[in-house]
């Protein structure tokens, strides 16, 4: 039997992202960096709570969470991210199912964690209800997502094939009270100082010349190779803003929202 360390990586699909692959790590501590986040956050995991995190990828984020909950389940629909994640983080309770139909008891749960995933449904209002129904009274949903008017600007559909609606900040905001949740904070990721001067560097920036390599398949040049392969979690800064700043984030690169089930 293969030990953790001896397990194939997941291939890359555009679908989700994966770590320890050089040319991916900037979007991996992207992500990686909002689960550094809501760790250090009080709508975080914490000891005795049992955590949902639904759409769970490769298991990375699932087993930092496990670090600190007591319970942490993670939901997919892929059978093969399942396997990995039930072999490579033996902490994690992997299950596959259907986000639209979490596999759950009603009021079950008490975080669901969805993190750069909404985006990829086709019924994201129907996933919000379900999460509703399956978390207790007080119980969290920690929701992540790309910022629309930054990461799509001016197009008509997501320049990402596998996303079916991206969200601007009221979008998000206004979808998840629909749902019945009471919203508790709205939280936008930046680049902080080294990644702005990165960005300053290129014309379209670090993301603009990551997605002109992805379009064009074309080799990638060993400055751009080393500038993404340095960045860590650290070279992301958080901002808050209540309901009446909400248009301050509409720069902001991924939005964080959490809301309460009342």
């Amino acid at each position: 039997m293969s030990t953790p360390s001896e397990l194939a990586p997941l291939p890359l699909t555009g679908e989700r992202t994966v770590p320890d692959v050089a040319q991916e790590n900037y979007w991996f501590r992207r992500h990686e960096a909002v689960y550094q986040m809501l760790l250090a956050s009080g709508d975080g995991p914490r000891d005795g709570l049992v955590v949902l995190e639904a759409g769970s990828g490769e298991g990375y984020g699932a087993n930092l969470l496990a670090r600190r909950a007591g319970t942490v389940v993670a939901l997919d629909y892929d059978q093969q991210a399942i396997a990995h994640t039930n072999a490579k983080y033996p902490e994690v309770a992997a299950v596959r199912g259907n986000l639209a139909q979490l596999p759950f008891r009603s009021g079950s749960i008490d975080i669901v964690v969805n993190l750069q995933v909404i985006e990829h449904l086709w019924d994201q209002l129907g996933f919000l209800r379900e999460c509703w129904r399956v978390l207790r009274g007080g119980g969290t949903l920690v929701v992540s997502t790309p910022n629309r008017i930054t990461f799509s600007p001016g197009r008509d559909t997501p320049l990402n094939p596998f996303h079916t609606k991206e969200f601007a900040p009221k979008e998000l905001w206004d979808l998840m009270a629909e749902a019945g949740f009471r919203q508790s904070s709205l939280v936008g990721l930046y680049h902080g100082g080294r990644l702005a001067r990165l960005d300053a560097e290129r014309p379209g920036g670090l993301i603009g010349a990551q997605t002109e390599l992805a379009l064009s398949g074309g080799p990638w040049p060993d400055e751009l190779l080393d500038a993404v392969s340095s960045v860590t979690t650290d070279d992301f800064d958080f901002e808050a803003r209540d309901f009446a700043r909400i248009g301050e984030l509409d720069d902001c690169l991924d939005l964080i929202a959490s809301g309460v089930k009342a």
